[in-house]
């Protein structure tokens, strides 16, 4: 008898074995405490005003889960995805070299993956259309990363081109209680009714021959969205009197670049813009944002220029 209930209780313990479920794969879970984050990309994805959102987080190879580290958001433009973002702006290699959290946050769209978008205001596709309220994902987002890493919040940064840019301004207006500095590149402020709690630091980046997001303002000749867009003068024009600068800027040029500064701003902000003259709706010093997109002008870094203006304005 001994011998036949050990056999039966093997058997069983092979059948219970063998037909274990095997569950479906699901989402890479949730990183658990700051300790457990590892360097280089991954995908986080939160649910706000119920819908799913996602943002692409890249840690830097010096990450220390011991020390206040700096924050870079890091918007697409129209059409565009998180994946877009690093590619054409280099923000990911910088990351590693200067120590900071890359954040490339994905807009929202018809498609999943494909022609995402931000509500910046009075633009821009589905997620003005839809009133997305992409300023509560950020809250989202800013939250999701102070549950694992050790967010310096002196130190978060807004930058993006075009649609992204545009959604950084709105972030100045609405977030300005969290973000120190933004660097909008070929984006203006087209949100009515701006009231920022706090200065902000401004560095701005525009092509004059820029055909989508024309820089003295109003519907681009190449324009998708046929939106009247605010002119950089009139956005640069904001931020000057809000933050309180000297209204005499110092100004330099060099290899087809006006680089306009005014300081002593507010609570050590700045406002500073670099116009690429003749150069059109692109990235400065990196890759265009398509295949058929406007070619760069290389004698300026905006992703390296915008970081040295960031670091160099953190909150007080």
């Amino acid at each position: 008898m001994k011998k036949l209930s050990v056999l039966i209780v093997f058997v069983l313990a092979t059948l219970t074995c063998r037909f274990q479920p095997t569950l479906a794969p699901g989402p890479e879970p949730l990183i658990p405490n700051q300790n457990a984050l590892p360097p280089g990309d991954s995908t986080r994805v939160l649910e706000v005003e119920g819908r799913k959102r996602s943002y692409i987080l890249h840690v830097p190879i010096s990450y220390q889960s011991a020390k206040p580290v700096p924050v870079v958001l890091v918007f697409h433009g129209g059409g565009g995805n998180a994946q877009n973002a690093i590619w054409m702006t280099g923000f990911s290699e910088l990351a590693d070299t200067a120590g900071f959290l890359a954040v490339y946050p994905n807009g929202t769209g018809k498609l999943k993956n494909r022609l995402l978008t931000w509500n910046g205001g009075s633009c821009c596709g589905y997620a003005q259309e839809n009133n997305v309220d992409d300023v509560a994902f950020v809250r989202a987002i800013l939250d999701d990363l102070r549950e694992i890493a050790p967010v310096d919040d002196k130190r978060i940064f807004a930058t993006g081109m075009s649609n992204g840019g545009i959604i950084s301004y709105r972030l100045a207006c609405e977030l300005s209680e969290q973000i120190a500095a933004i660097g909008p590149v070929s984006g203006t402020l087209n949100l009515a009714g701006c009231a920022p709690e706090q200065p902000v630091a401004v560095i701005h980046f525009h092509g004059t021959d820029d055909q989508h997001l024309p820089y003295d303002g109003g519907v681009g000749p190449k324009s998708v969205t046929g939106v009247n867009y605010t002119s950089v003068p009139d956005s640069i024009h904001f931020w000057v009197t809000y933050d309180q600068c000297e209204p005499d800027p110092a100004t330099e040029s060099f290899e087809g670049v006006v680089h306009t500064v005014y300081d002593s701003c507010r609570e050590g902000t700045a406002v500073e813009l670099y116009t690429i003259i003749g150069g059109g709706h692109a990235w400065p010093g990196d890759q265009p944002g398509s295949s058929n997109g406007d070619l760069p002008t290389q004698n300026i870094s905006a992703t390296q220029t915008i970081w040295d203006f960031f670091i160099a304005h953190p909150r007080p």
